[in-house]
């Protein structure tokens, strides 16, 4: 099988092949931000050209995108209508009623200043169905009528459909669909019946009126990226990464665009885990850095964490859609050190972008950022950055750094070099801290996966301050959410609302429940041309000790739903809550309140292939010797001697000891002093830190 996946980011679209004997190749280009699927059609016809295959010979073609996420972001969606129950017009614009800042008299309140629907297009019908799903005022289908008339007269572009408790009875929203789409052919419809079918007014209200706002645009790019692609000649499955870590066709995501928002970084989550399998080490942190931001992952054995729902939002919205645990916090490469108005040394999160850029480019930028620190530490080299493909000026590092940092903290500029780097480590290395220990896990328990142009720059010292063993760093670093993108399998969570208790639980209504979304997701599934006996069904359950507010996800108990298994999910819960909150009371009844159905369309996955093996002698791998600045324990700067290596030339079996420098195309990777490292048999260096060397300290 011939599969290409293509990651879009701000700057570059990184697009990555991986065929049926594990073959890997790689490339970049510049990203088309007026329209993404020209450079990610570009960067896959050069690409297949690389490789000396032909686009129609692709068997699949996986994409992650940020383009939901940017419609939000930016506050420029579509104009939305809202068709809801006569009397609860104004829950999107009442919310929870929780300002963002309890104490300031000055503030926005962003659902508020930047509506997903504007109050004249927020249209109110004559319906009720209770919380049992029993109607108690049938629909008015010429209300109904008048106000989709209404909307399409205000010129909106999608329509949001929200009743009360459609959850429990979707027969009213699915009228309404039926009378919109006789109405006002050709218009986005989004239900919340479909979209989010579980409890939680609100929420749900937001879900789908997010759904609607990003619906026409993130469709028509999707219509637009599939004609390109058959224009040039793909006729393989186009897929797309999911905001839970999963594959869905363009079908599902042009009916739920909802389910992208964010896409684009956890796919760097995913490669991680494929990486660190690949290394023998399941239970890995994800270190994705940039130019401008850094994402975080924590994937216990190899599992993606899913959010709680009290973080599952974009931007200033809640999303109550399936969404993996990945932080974003601004730190990266071009992340902007200064001294603030009070004398404090801060480092990001404005950063210089990739125009000026940093000041080293000598594109204009004054200003120093960790890359110019970097440089002036003398582990990016003037004459192999990018391979030699561009040339920066080291001595416009060390005059920002200087003019800048050093003469107004009255110190060198080496040390103030490490000041900046370390002030960046440590944001990123609390950030790994709030995802890891924070949640009940130990980072001693994982390997640290360094991903993304900047990631290995950082990972050796942050893995050393948390006390993780080692650190991995791929063959291609800058592209691993491209391989991300073909290491995961098309999904489908499908989650219903049962509300029952186990003190007294209604199994039958559970077990009904899970037959109808397992019958439901299979179908799903099965339309995108998934055989039967290819799907394998997981089941999960929402729960919370009754009087609790919100709920924590754990594994449904196998075997039949009766009410020993009511108590073994009991137990299940009772474990979960204890790992998060370090509290458990088993003597208190459990409340059962969602229960969902993932079906997984598995897809052959392809282990990447071995390198050639050498000794331990990496020594045909040097380069060059040159002298870099790192620090004593005491934090005094030191020059220490450092080899540099050539990524390319490194083979199966090489140890290297730090100092060291790696160079390649899309990355330099740094082993600290006294760390030692090793090149595994996919080509991955394992790099084994100092604490680790001198003895586990637990």
């Amino acid at each position: 099988m011939k599969r290409i996946g293509v990651d879009v980011g701000g700057t570059f679209t990184d697009v990555m092949y991986w065929d049926e004997e594990g073959a890997i190749a790689v490339h970049k280009v510049p990203s088309t931000p007026h329209d993404p699927s020209l450079a990610t059609v570009d960067g896959v016809r050069q690409l297949a050209d690389q490789v000396g295959i032909t686009l129609g010979e692709l068997d699949q073609f996986l994409h992650g995108t940020t383009v939901a996420t940017n419609i939000v972001l930016e506050h420029n969606g579509s104009d939305v209508g809202l068709i809801t129950t006569e009397g609860f017009r104004d829950i999107l614009h009442i919310a929870r009623k929780k300002r963002p800042f309890n104490y300031s008299s000055y503030q926005d309140l962003p659902w508020q200043k930047w509506q997903l629907v504007r109050r004249r297009n927020r249209r109110v019908v004559p319906e009720r169905v209770d919380a049992a799903g029993t109607v108690l005022v049938p629909l008015d289908e010429d209300a109904v009528r008048e106000q989709v008339r209404v909307l399409r007269d205000n010129g909106v572009q999608a329509i949001a459909v929200c009743f009360l408790h459609s959850y429990r009875n979707p027969a009213h929203e699915q009228a309404v669909r039926r009378i919109i789409e006789q109405e006002y052919p050709g218009v986005f419809i989004s239900l919340s019946s479909d979209v989010a079918p579980q409890y939680r007014e609100y929420e749900r209200f937001s879900t789908t009126a997010l759904n609607a706002f990003v619906g026409p645009k993130v469709s028509g790019y999707l219509h637009n990226l599939s004609g390109t692609t058959r224009e040039a000649g793909v006729r393989g499955d186009v897929a797309l990464m999911t905001s839970a870590g999963g594959l869905i066709t363009t079908r599902g995501a042009i009916a739920n665009p909802v389910l992208l928002l964010t896409s684009g970084v956890v796919a760097g989550l995913l490669g991680g885990c494929a990486i660190g399998k690949a290394s023998g080490q399941p239970s890995v942190i994800t270190l994705d850095v940039g130019g401008t931001s850094a994402d975080i992952g924590v994937a216990p054995d190899g599992k993606l964490r899913m959010k709680h729902l009290l973080d599952t939002r974009i931007g200033d919205y809640h999303a109550m859609v399936p969404m993996a645990e990945v932080d974003t916090i601004g730190a990266g490469g071009g992340s902007i050190a200064f001294i603030d108005e009070g004398g404090m040394f801060r480092v990001g999160p404005r950063s210089a972008g990739a125009n000026p850029g940093p000041a080293c480019y000598a594109r204009g930028g004054t200003e120093p950022t960790s890359t110019d620190a970097m440089v002036a530490m003398g582990w990016l080299r003037a004459d192999s950055f990018l391979s030699g493909a561009m040339s920066i000026q080291s001595e416009l590092a060390v005059k920002a750094i200087d003019e800048h940092l050093a003469a107004k903290l009255g110190t060198t500029v080496e040390h103030a070099a490490i000041g900046v780097f370390q002030i960046l480590a440590h944001a990123m290395t609390e950030a790994i801290s709030l995802h890891s220990v924070r949640k009940g896990y130990d980072p001693r328990d994982f390997y640290l996966v360094a991903e993304g142009g900047a990631g290995p720059l950082f990972a050796w010292h942050i893995a050393e301050q948390l006390g993780i063993p080692g650190v991995i760093v791929p063959h291609h670093p800058g592209i691993a959410s491209a391989m991300g993108l073909l290491a995961t399998d098309i999904r489908a969570e499908i989650p219903a609302t049962v509300w029952t208790s186990s003190a007294d639980p209604d199994t039958d209504r559970i077990a009904a429940e899970f037959d109808r979304l397992t019958a439901q997701a299979v179908e799903y599934l099965g339309a995108d041309g998934l055989a039967p006996e290819d799907i394998v069904i997981e089941r999960s359950l929402d729960c919370r000790y009754i009087g609790q507010g919100y709920e924590l996800r754990v594994p449904a108990p196998d075997g039949e739903i009766d009410t020993d298994w009511v108590a073994r999910a009991a137990e299940a819960f009772h474990t979960v809550h204890e790992r998060t909150y370090l509290q458990r009371f088993d003597d208190k009844p459990v409340h059962l309140v969602n229960v969902r159905v993932t079906a997984i369309g598995k897809v052959g996955h392809v282990p990447l292939a071995e390198i050639d093996t050498g000794g331990t002698d990496a020594s045909e791998a040097v380069k060059a010797s040159t002298e870099a600045v790192f620090w004593t324990r005491d934090n005094q700067s030191q020059v220490f001697a450092t080899t540099v290596y050539d990524r390319a030339l490194l083979k199966a079996g090489n140890e290297l000891a730090g100092p060291a420098i790696i160079e390649q195309f899309d990355s330099t990777t740094i082993i600290g002093p006294g760390q030692h490292a090793t090149i595994d048999k996919v080509g991955h260096i394992i790099i084994e830190t100092a604490t680790t060397r001198e003895g586990d300290q637990r």
